[in-house]
């Protein structure tokens, strides 16, 4: 039979993430023990009063078909949120619940960008915006950064990388896979240059947010002039340790949140009844309910800075957010250990994977091609022992 796949799917790479989750997964399966610090999850349990929310509802009969674009009291309580954590006013006009945050950039790239249009990467960048642009037609323009900038775009580089055909940037802060977080006087000097482009969107991807171990927590859309271009999005993945449960969110202006939720309407609907409910338990508690998960998070990446410090060949910046380590290790190209030979970041990954048992990232996946990915999203056992595993296969 003739492939009759899209050109479009064809083209489409898969999540390296999760290609990476899947061979540790299949080598587990064969007897190996591999230790994961591929995933960006964290590896504690939802907590409890959020997990009783659900259960509630449930009782409670929620089971229908939601709203679009959420419930009407899930959007109050995420225009608190905005309120409380960001200084953000948003109506509920402006608020769409989606399948995850994901579903929530996938919807926002494509209410917006047409073929030909250009969109700014910073890289390194989360490794499904590439993949989305490319989806809609548009194009990616990547700006590299440097341990240097601390893996941020300057203003001269944005400056730079904008043309006639630019529709939008898109970028993380707190930054996957870097752990970067944008400053309030960077973000001003950003948005100063797009002020001069007024075609521009901005896509602010915040759903590290809370896991932030910097004094500076500024969103764009406290820029009085960015506010009617910047869509915020968030979400309870990350810092609520709900992972699974699928549910993202965005502030935007009034035209792109219709429009978000006319597509929605038409791919998966509103989202997940009990999972909505769950949500509005978890926004509408004070950040101290999970901030020993936060704690926690900081604990753990000392502990891997020093480990990655002790490893000669690894440079690393100090990563002031999310749960990663993005070290370059590009000393190591061009080399041969044991059988195996090292020319990029993918063959070094893959090294580590079939020799030490430790599951990493490549860190072409995130367009920077000298560079790993490292969550400590995992026990401080696990990480202890994975570290002792890469060096001693280093050496």
């Amino acid at each position: 039979m003739n492939n009759t796949l899209s050109d479009k799917v064809n083209s489409l790479e898969t999540s390296a993430t999760l290609a990476m989750a899947a061979k540790a997964r299949e080598l587990k399966s064969q007897g190996k023990d591999i230790i994961g610090l591929s995933l960006g999850e964290p590896d504690f349990n939802t907590p409890q009063f959020i997990k009783d929310a659900a259960k509630q509802a449930i009782d409670e009969n929620y089971h229908a078909y939601t709203p679009v674009d959420g419930y009407a009291d899930l959007k109050k309580s995420i225009q608190q949120k905005f309120k409380r954590d960001n200084n953000l006013d948003y109506q509920p006009s402006q608020i769409v619940v989606s399948t995850g945050a994901k579903q929530s950039l996938y919807n926002v790239a494509n209410a917006i960008l047409n073929p030909g249009d250009e969109v700014v990467l910073p890289c390194p960048y989360w490794v499904s915006y590439r993949d989305i642009v490319q989806l809609t037609g548009a194009k990616a323009i990547e700006v590299s950064t440097s341990l240097e900038t601390d893996f941020k775009m300057t203003a001269e580089q944005l400056e730079q990388a904008i043309s006639p055909n630019t529709k939008m940037l898109w970028y993380s802060s707190p930054c996957n896979p870097s752990g970067s977080v944008y400053s309030e006087k960077e973000l001003r000097a950003l948005a100063e240059v797009l002020k001069k482009h007024p075609q521009i969107v901005v896509v602010s991807d915040e759903i590290y947010e809370h896991i932030n171990f910097s004094e500076e927590k500024f969103s764009m859309a406290e820029i009085d002039f960015m506010k009617e271009r910047t869509v915020t999005v968030n979400g309870v993945s990350k810092a609520y340790s709900m992972t699974g449960w699928r549910i993202g969110y965005i502030g935007a202006p009034e035209y792109i949140a219709k429009a978000c939720t006319k597509l929605q309407g038409q791919v998966t609907s509103g989202a997940n009844c009990i999972a909505q409910r769950a949500v509005i338990a978890a926004l509408d508690a004070p950040i101290s309910e999970i901030k020993f998960m936060i704690d926690k998070f900081k604990e753990r990446r000392k502990l891997v800075l020093d480990l990655v410090e002790d490893i000669k060949g690894f440079t690393s910046n100090v990563p002031e957010g999310a749960f990663y380590v993005f070290p370059n290790v590009s000393d190591f190209f061009g080399k041969t250990i044991g059988k195996h030979e090292i020319n990029n970041a993918s063959d070094f990954s893959l090294f580590l994977l079939e020799v030490a048992n430790v599951a990493t990232v490549t860190g072409e996946a995130f367009g920077n091609p000298n560079c790993i990915r490292i969550s400590y999203a995992a026990s401080e056992v696990d990480i202890k022992e994975a570290f002792k595993r890469i060096k001693l296969a280093l050496t």
